[in-house]
């Protein structure tokens, strides 16, 4: 029996294509973000979701010892790359870095890759979120870096807010991540950039996503951007992008 592929089982799969991998977690607040909802889908949706992917070759699936649930990724077939390995040390931060891409996806954000790096004193991003003009570099980070790693860091977020029109630095943390995150940023930022920078404990050690959820608008709201966020909420809903970009 032929299986129907749908815009949004495309889009989906596009986001894939960025991401690499995501949990069910993940892939719920995708779903909602890419109906319109702006919240998850049960479950119970999302696995039947997985369920019917994969019964046309477009998704495939694993687990891995550390995490409860399955981890999801676009076949070959879909996307043209070969399956990622589950096994690599960067696997829980690729998972991690979806769980928080698709939440940005449900504030009606799209989402892309950082570029890469023109020097070795440069930064990448784990991915870069915009809506309406506004555009933001967010971090995942789950494991404190040396203080050293971190005024480098802070000295190319610094030039990037000044000459690439970033709007904001957004880093969504472990416990011990956020604090060594804020004390670096403090010493290092400028007073001017450092209201722009941001930081929040919102992941476990695991990588799932442990801090409170929001509503649409109130992230852009709870970071004083209240009269934005009237303005893009009124604002309608862009098509799909290309399949290195996903639009809600």
């Amino acid at each position: 029996m032929m299986v129907q592929v749908t815009e949004r089982d495309e889009a989906l799969l596009a986001w894939l294509d960025v991401v690499r991998l995501a949990d069910m977690d993940a892939v719920r607040w995708a779903l909602g973000a890419l109906s319109g909802a702006g919240e998850p889908v049960s479950l119970r949706r999302a696995q039947q979701w997985a369920v019917r992917m994969i019964g046309t070759g477009l998704l495939d699936r694993g687990r891995v010892a550390y995490r409860d649930g399955s981890i999801v990724w676009a076949t070959y077939l879909a996307i043209g790359k070969p399956a990622p390995n589950l096994f690599r040390q960067t696997t829980r931060h690729e998972v991690a870095v979806a769980t928080v891409s698709a939440r940005y996806l449900a504030q009606g954000f799209t989402w892309r890759r950082d570029r890469k790096p023109n020097s070795v004193r440069e930064h990448q991003a784990d991915g870069v979120a915009e809506r309406d003009g506004v555009v933001e570099l967010v971090e995942v980070e789950l494991t404190p870096k040396t203080w050293q790693r971190y005024q480098s860091i802070c000295q190319s977020h610094a030039y990037r807010l000044a000459h690439e029109g970033i709007d904001r630095i957004a880093y969504f943390c472990t416990a011990d991540a956020d604090r060594a995150v804020t004390r670096e940023a403090d010493k290092h930022l400028v007073r001017s950039d450092r209201p722009r920078f941001v930081s929040q404990h919102s992941l476990d050690a695991r990588g799932y996503w442990t801090g409170a959820e929001l509503g649409a608008g109130a992230y852009a709201t709870a970071h004083g951007r209240a009269a934005l966020v009237v303005e893009l909420d009124s604002s309608s809903s862009s098509g799909w992008g290309e399949s290195t970009q996903v639009h809600a």
